[in-house]
């Protein structure tokens, strides 16, 4: 099977290409930041906006044959509230600095589409990161970066676990950068 990534995420991306999986980029078309989740839970929220960008993609007519669909969507929790993507520079210092030394929970949804057959997989991945005490300056000089847009929670883990910030996790660290790739992988095995 081809595999299409319905996202233009360049960590999904890379994620996809250090794991080997040959792919293709067609993005859905999909704004979720102008989307709400409701009374869904995180898990189902993400789950849901996986499968729109899955299914969004999957309806497009050139598609090849044994094309399979990949969705994904992103989000931090904490205090039961979802963080998506910063709006701004100021919202990814709000962020950022609510989860400085706390604990928050990470949801990674993903949905798998055969256009063909309309078969389809879907699952959320859960992680917990924890974020140690991060000085002024640490928050000041990652923001003039620019690192923070287009990020779940403002961050990238990798990125800021390279940069010394004090992080511990439990999960994968692919499914909090976006994509959990073996479970992504068993999922489109079943394709077969």
């Amino acid at each position: 099977m081809h595999l299409t990534l319905a996202s233009t995420s360049p960590r999904r991306r890379q994620l996809l290409e250090e794991a080997s999986i040959p792919h293709d980029v067609r993005p859905s078309g999909i704004d979720d930041g102008r989307l709400t989740p409701g009374r869904c839970t995180p898990a189902e929220w993400v789950t849901a906006l996986a499968y729109l960008k899955a299914a969004a993609t999957a309806r497009q007519s050139d598609l090849a044959d044994g094309t399979l669909v990949l969705g994904a969507d992103t989000v931090c929790v904490h205090d039961g509230r979802i963080l998506g993507q910063p709006r701004d520079e100021d919202d990814a210092e709000r962020m950022l600095r609510t989860m400085a030394d706390t604990t928050h929970e990470v949801f990674t949804g993903v949905a798998l589409i055969c256009p063909r057959t309309r078969r389809r997989r879907m699952f959320p991945d859960r992680s917990v990161v924890t974020v140690g005490a991060l000085t002024d300056t640490q928050i000041a000089d990652y923001l003039a970066t620019g690192l923070w847009r287009g990020k779940a929670g403002a961050y990238n883990i990798a990125e800021r676990l390279d940069a010394g910030w004090p992080i511990t996790f439990e999960g994968t660290m692919d499914s909090i950068m976006g994509l959990p790739i073996e479970r992504a992988r068993q999922s489109a095995a079943t394709f077969a």
